[in-house]
């Protein structure tokens, strides 16, 4: 038996137009997919006793993965909210937008806020959600932003806002 783990808080259900267009084609492609792993498992279970057939096991355990994926996209497609309009006001942070910040330091660090379902740490993407953005939303141009980190709280300034 698993370990209980208590449900996770629902993310916000904001979302921009390229994230939905990604995940459209992502579910697109999982049905791509799966096509080819049903092949694949009538063509392993066509070779004999399914017990010892690793190719079988392994192939069932990817179509469990892919159909579990296609059950998310396509309830979270439903609900999502797409942000296509800019706010009024383009010198406050909101939803899309890239914010760069710099610290005592000096150094500079560009975020871009976006729905959950959107995370990129590598572009330096931030859910809606998380404490830095939530921190962000609302500031304006040359505002300071004090944001909690483990390391202790960091004094931050907002030196750009852009929308793409």
């Amino acid at each position: 038996m698993g370990r209980w783990r208590p449900p996770r808080p629902a993310s916000s259900a904001y979302i921009t137009p390229e994230g939905q267009r990604r995940l459209q084609h992502e579910l697109k492609q999982l049905w791509v997919d799966r096509r080819e792993v049903v092949a694949a498992i009538t063509a392993a279970a066509a070779e004999g006793d399914r017990s010892e057939n690793a190719e079988y096991i392994y192939r069932k355990k990817q179509l469990r993965g892919i159909d579990g994926r296609i059950r998310y996209l396509q309830k979270r497609l439903d609900v999502v909210e797409v942000v296509r309009e800019q706010p009024k006001t383009l010198d406050r942070v909101f939803f899309g937008a890239f914010v760069t910040l710099e610290d005592e330091a000096g150094e500079t660090s560009r975020y871009r806020i976006v729905g959950a379902d959107e995370i990129d740490s590598k572009l330096g993407w931030i859910s809606v959600d998380s404490p830095v953005a939530r921190a962000l939303l609302g500031r304006r141009l040359d505002e300071e932003v004090s944001i909690d980190t483990p390391a202790g709280a960091r004094q931050l300034i907002v030196v750009e806002i852009d929308y793409p």
